[in-house]
């Protein structure tokens, strides 16, 4: 789309030597064309997605064509438990899966609406959490469309990818390390 793309930290995705969870936070539509894109390179890669985009006009068919693991978002148990069996079956077939903790796409990071599931699926597939920090605002929301908003060229994309973490104890100390790692670049980037 004519945007400036900055990349850190592929290293820790080609010395990863396995399926990992990648979390992140989730910013708009620009992460879900492009982290595929960066990461297939290195490792067969999915999504946690909202059942919704599975049926979303013009995006449809990318979506399917990944074999995502769905949510409904209506009933947090049932889309924890289908995070967990559908999220560990890819892992064990050495797929990595893409987790945005948050509850919609926001221009702000607010560590309150960063849940544990990437962390906890993570810890029962027994592989490492990699933290990736975004910064994809120069794609904006739409005010017709939250889908559709306008792209501002001016703006730099930031994508990093932070060192694998081994998810230990409860994976709280695991989370507070994603967070962090969120925090910093978004507030190196917007320096």
């Amino acid at each position: 789309v004519g945007v400036r793309i900055e990349i850190s930290g592929l290293k820790h995705l080609r010395d990863a030597g396995g399926p990992v969870v990648l979390v992140g936070n989730h910013m708009s539509m620009l992460e879900t064309f492009v982290l595929p894109r960066v990461v297939r390179p290195y490792m067969p890669v999915t999504f946690v997605v909202k059942e919704g985009l599975l049926n979303y006009p013009v995006f449809s068919h990318v979506m399917r064509s990944r074999d995502p693991v769905a949510v409904g978002r209506s009933n947090p148990r049932e889309d924890f438990a289908t995070v967990m069996k559908g999220g560990k079956s890819r892992l064990d077939k050495g797929i990595s899966i893409i987790v945005f903790p948050q509850t919609t796409r926001t221009e702000t990071f607010d560590p309150k609406e960063f849940n544990t599931i990437g962390v906890k699926l993570a810890k029962r597939a027994a592989v490492p959490v990699i933290p990736v920090a975004l910064l994809t605002d120069a794609w904006g929301n739409g005010s017709i469309l939250k889908d559709f908003g306008k792209i501002d060229l001016n703006k730099t994309v930031h994508l990093a990818f932070g060192e694998p973490i081994n998810v230990e104890g409860n994976g709280s100390q695991t989370h507070a390390e994603v967070i962090q790692f969120i925090q910093e670049k978004l507030k190196e980037w917007r320096a």
